[in-house]
């Protein structure tokens, strides 16, 4: 990645921090605060010592310290956690935020325009690209304030004390941040990498775990195991780079701390000794000596700290890469602009249409169409004509190249839901109960039932053992395609939308199964929604009230 793309997804991280900025000042305050109070309890303790040991004073004179001592160790706790807590909280604001975001772009771009991206790569993109993002803000941005202020606090008390110690603090610092940044790009490339490596590893496994039926039945199981198990490999070893980069900083950033504060210590000693004539070394006392001596770690733990959630930096910048590319893809704006609707039927207006795909011929040139609300509609036409495309129009999941299709009186795509019934429904692993609520998951059982009924579900599910609870397979093993297109069937009575879209409900259905679907198209049609139908088969035609022709990338009107 170049400088200028990581500058590019910094800007956008912070872009992302924006509305939580208060949390992420609180955060940081907080660890400001911290910062101050170890300057007060190092003085605390130096002070302490040397009332004790110097002044030849008792304990009992200075329990007023101790007790200060305590205040100062409870406060520190406090601040410190609550530095915690607002980091923690602005991360999972922000990691809900942008979630969100991302499925509703997801959302937005629909089927057709992600069909390129493999489902296992946007699972991974939802989930553990979004939470890799958590330490950048949770604990990066708040100690990257922290980082700046609390050494610089400390190298101007440590000037008032010795001008030596406080110059020794100085040239020390930027020797982390440097070493930081050279080892950060290097965690920087190796983020990317894996987070590629995992959406090649999700969608391969996925990809084997759908065919294990095929592979098994080939005997090429163990051969997709092995595949698998190598992948699996190579993720370990991209992992173990990334530790090792990450071992490596922290060893050279403890080895630069230790020189400076072992450096310190051998002047802070000579000085009490003695034996150091040059600077403030002859006016050292075992109340600066220990109070410098004891500031030494706490000026460079605040670095250490941030070097070490410079990897939750790197680990961010990664996820941005592949986050960034699904958000900026161009499409709708958004499925924000969604226009409710109460139910009732939709007037469909379809004017001079043009669309095509990249690389091939264009599948409509000016078509247009009127549909009246309630109106039921055929589509025919030969294969590829454009009958599914124009559904997918129809649904918002694609955008006319020019001209209009308003649903409703607004354009497609912004009237919603819409209910889709396709030539092979999408069924998940779970009850058929569950896959009927997919429509809307707050329908109560009683609802669920209903729209089984009516779609005739229950003619087959109250034959088996535990009826609608009884437990499908992905892409639904264990039922027959008929059975399987009335659960799609059943979700749209459920959904009770105003619009019902239907793509070859009927194909690859046997006479039995064509007849029984039919029946419960007729009862769904004849709830008064707008259907629009594309299919082959004739019989499909007793359903609408008028057919039109896909030829030629144009629509016209056909008797039924």
């Amino acid at each position: 990645m170049s400088d200028h793309g990581m500058r590019g997804h910094a800007r956008w991280l912070d872009g992302l921090a924006r509305p939580h900025s208060g949390l992420l000042t609180l955060a940081a305050t907080a660890g400001l605060v911290t910062g101050g109070l170890v300057v007060v309890q190092a003085g605390l303790i130096a002070l302490i010592v040397h009332r004790v040991i110097v002044a030849d004073q008792t304990l009992g004179d200075v329990v007023p310290l101790f007790f200060a001592l305590s205040g100062v160790v409870v406060l520190r706790a406090a601040s410190h956690w609550g530095q915690q807590v607002a980091g923690i909280a602005a991360a999972a604001r922000i990691r809900r935020h942008l979630r969100t975001a991302v499925l509703e772009r997801i959302a937005a771009l629909g089927p057709v325009r992600l069909a390129g991206e493999h489902s296992g790569d946007l699972a991974q993109k939802t989930m553990e690209q979004v939470d890799a993002i958590d330490g950048y803000f949770a604990r990066y941005r708040p100690q990257r304030v922290v980082a700046v202020g609390v050494p610089l606090a400390i190298a101007v008390v440590a000037l008032t004390q010795d001008w030596i110690v406080a110059l020794l603090l100085i040239l020390a610092a930027p020797l982390i941040p440097l070493f930081m940044a050279l080892v950060g790009m290097g965690a920087e490339y190796l983020n990317r990498e894996q987070f590629e490596t995992v959406n090649r590893l999700a969608g391969h496994f996925l990809d084997r775990v759908r065919g294990l039926s095929t592979l098994r039945l080939f005997g090429r199981a163990p051969h997709a195991v092995a595949e698998v198990g190598a992948m699996a490999d190579e993720y370990r070893r991209r992992n173990m780079r990334t530790l090792r980069v990450a071992f490596l900083s922290s060893a050279v950033l403890e080895f630069f701390a230790s020189v400076a504060i072992a450096s310190i210590a051998i002047y802070i000693g000579f000085g009490l000794l003695g034996y150091i004539e040059f600077g403030n070394a002859p006016e050292l006392t075992l109340f600066s000596g220990l109070f410098l001596l004891l500031l030494a770690p706490d000026f460079f733990q605040p670095l250490r700290t941030l070097a070490q959630s410079y990897h939750d930096r790197a680990a961010a910048l990664g996820a941005a890469d592949g986050l960034r590319g699904l958000l900026e893809r161009s499409g709708p704006d958004g499925v924000t602009t969604t226009v409710a609707c109460d139910g009732r039927a939709v007037a469909i207006s379809i004017a001079d249409l043009h669309f095509g795909y990249p690389d091939r011929a264009p599948v409509f040139r000016g078509a247009c169409l009127d549909i009246a609300a309630g109106e039921r509609v055929a589509l025919i036409g030969a294969s590829g004509s454009g009958k599914s495309t124009l559904l997918q129009l129809l649904a918002g999941f694609a955008e006319p190249d020019r001209g209009t299709i308003r649903i409703g009186g607004v354009p497609a795509g912004r009237i919603g839901p819409v209910a889709w019934v396709g030539q092979r429904p999408f069924l998940m692993t779970g009850s058929i109960a569950a896959n009927i609520a997919l429509a809307r998951p707050a329908a109560t059982r009683a609802e669920i039932r209903a729209a089984a009924e009516q779609a005739g579900v229950t003619a087959f599910a109250d034959d088996l053992a535990a009826g609608l609870d009884t437990p499908i397979g992905e892409g639904g093993l264990g039922l027959s395609g008929g059975q399987g297109q009335r659960i799609a069937i059943a979700r749209a009575f459920l959904a009770a939308t105003p619009l019902l879209l239907l793509d070859e409900p009927t194909a690859s259905l046997d006479a039995v199964s064509e007849q029984r679907v039919l029946a419960a198209l007729e009862r769904l049609a004849a709830e008064g929604r707008t259907l629009v139908v594309a299919s082959h088969h004739a019989a499909v035609r007793g359903l609408v009230d008028r057919v039109a022709a896909v030829e030629d990338g144009l629509l016209r009107e056909v008797t039924p």
